[in-house]
């Protein structure tokens, strides 16, 4: 195997890897709540634009982070317990008001940061040789970081009884209330801790691109695009629709061009809309 193909099949597993870090939240939003929230890009910008707030305050970048997920978390809640829980059973307005939140908070954060581009120095730096192959070493640490991550994640999803109170709230909410779950309060948590993940996310994120105010449009659309493939409410179809996606827009936009990947993996999308509505491994 020469490097060439090394190099594109690690370029693949990190862009899986992001996508499945980025719609995680809006999976844990979209799959668990049934509420498409369509400011869940703003969120991932919040979390970028924490990053340039550190920087400019020349502290270290864990402070960045931490700073992404409490703004997130915070901004969460008061979203979930003002706009999104009053709105929840009119999933028409509930998408029209998470719409006109992220344009919102997307010239909120014009009037604060401007429209210019900003960019984050890696705290990991140079490349590390990973089978004969010079890769960026930040990349591989944010992908080792991914994949604990989210092995934790389900675990803890699996086995832990918080874990089963949120799935047993998702799939009968009535017969959840009866038995004495707070339904309202897991809903709330499942919201906050998406958004707060897509705020981590763009934190993580941040010192690989270019960071601006409109950068989570793109990322929004492509965790649609991953839910859709994948299916809602479960793990494995999380990761099924990040490796589908992830993988046919890197090796087609690596053949050709990247307008050619976007239109490969939209293409792809509708397919599945059609013939599998509700994607590969759906627990609906």
């Amino acid at each position: 195997m020469d490097s060439s193909t090394i190099t594109l099949l690690l370029n693949l597993f990190y862009h899986v890897l992001v996508l499945s870090l980025v719609a995680l939240g809006l999976g844990m939003v979209f799959g668990m709540l049934g509420v498409m929230n369509m400011a869940q890009g703003e969120f991932l910008t919040l979390g970028a634009y924490a990053m340039v707030v550190a920087q400019r305050m020349q502290i270290a970048a864990g402070w960045g982070i931490l700073l992404a997920i409490l703004v997130t978390a915070t901004l969460g809640y008061l979203i979930e317990r003002w706009l999104v829980r009053p709105l929840q059973t009119r999933p028409l307005d509930t998408l029209l008001a998470t719409w006109g939140l992220s344009l919102l908070v997307r010239k909120g954060i014009e009037a604060v940061f401007g429209r210019q581009y900003q960019n984050i120095t890696q705290q990991i730096g140079g490349s590390t040789q990973i089978f004969f192959v010079d890769y960026p070493s930040y990349r591989l640490a944010l992908m080792l970081a991914i994949v604990c991550g989210l092995l934790m994640l389900g675990l803890w999803y699996k086995h832990s009884t918080a874990g089963t109170r949120l799935k047993a709230s998702v799939a009968n909410p009535v017969l959840a209330q009866a038995i004495g779950i707070d339904v309202k309060r897991q809903a709330c948590m499942a919201f906050v801790c998406g958004v707060a993940c897509t705020g981590l996310a763009g934190a993580l994120l941040a010192p690989l691109v270019r960071v601006e105010p409109l950068m989570g449009m793109d990322y929004l659309l492509g965790s649609f695009f991953v839910l859709v493939v994948g299916g809602l409410g479960s793990l494995s179809g999380l990761f099924a629709g990040a490796g589908i996606i992830g993988s046919t827009q890197v090796l087609v936009s690596t053949m050709l061009d990247q307008t050619y990947g976007y239109l490969a993996v939209l293409t792809l999308s509708i397919g599945f809309l059609w013939l599998r509505p509700h994607g590969l491994l759906s627990n609906r």
